[in-house]
């Protein structure tokens, strides 16, 4: 399959305005993101998906840009409109602010769609700390793989173990973390952002609601493989750390 890695990019961030062109460890965010991607065995090239000149004329010294509306309500929109211009079989939304994110993991969910309309990645959560953070979304996964429920809200709820602390918890049911990369077959993109922004959707403020709202299935590779975001400045000191000590 030909399979294009687009990476959204808003200047815009209520917690870290200009965020895709903070250096990290003397590079831009967006740079490292791009670096990572292009590690990937399964895709095609990479495109930074933007609505802003800045990031534009930053990324592109050393990635291909397409500018994109500032009026899209969530990166799948952004993403589909880059499909509108750019045929493939498929698409792979990254974030971009995860400098760290594994190669392996965007190749897990490039691979699944070969036989899935879309697909994304689910970690073990293992620090007491997500189990109740509602910025860690949660996934419930079917055995055979697909997505049965995201929520912001940590599922499912263990009525036997309720009462006991949250590390028993933990050890009681296998919770997964729902890491943000997409896949999407081509005509599954284009069809998603055709339907309007879901109950679910605005009530989780989770945009792959949209979809499992709609009927269309997603496949979940189960990974190792942790996210590490750059969300606020704070983050950025952390992610340096980790890339001096080869972590």
């Amino acid at each position: 399959m030909n399979i294009l890695g687009v990476i959204p990019a808003r200047y815009a961030s209520t917690r870290f305005p200009g965020k895709p062109l903070h250096l990290i460890a003397g590079v831009p965010l967006i740079e490292r993101v791009v670096v990572r991607c292009r590690m990937a065995a399964c895709l095609s090239d990479v495109v930074v998906a933007t609505d802003d000149e800045r990031i534009a004329a930053v990324a592109s010294r050393f990635c291909r840009v397409e500018m994109t509306r500032n009026d899209h309500p969530s990166g799948t929109d952004r993403i589909a409109e880059v499909a509108t211009r750019i045929p493939a079989d498929g698409y792979v939304n990254i974030q971009g602010d995860e400098p760290l994110m594994d190669p392996q993991v965007i190749d897990a969910v490039a691979r699944l769609l070969e036989s899935h309309p879309m697909s994304t990645a689910a970690t073990p959560i293992r620090e007491l700390a997500e189990y109740d953070n509602p910025n860690v979304v949660k996934a419930v996964v079917s055995t055979g793989g697909r997505a049965l429920y995201f929520s912001r809200r940590t599922i499912p709820y263990l009525r036997d173990s309720a009462s006991l602390p949250t590390a028993a918890q933990l050890a009681a049911f296998p919770f997964l973390k729902h890491l943000g990369i997409y896949g999407y077959r081509r005509e599954t993109l284009l069809n998603l952002v055709q339907f309007p922004v879901s109950p679910l959707e605005a009530a989780e403020k989770l945009e792959q609601l949209r979809a499992l709202e709609n009927g269309i299935q997603i496949a979940v590779a189960r990974v190792q493989h942790d996210s590490i975001g750059v969300d606020v400045p704070g983050d950025v000191q952390r992610v340096e750390a980790l890339l001096s000590s080869g972590n």
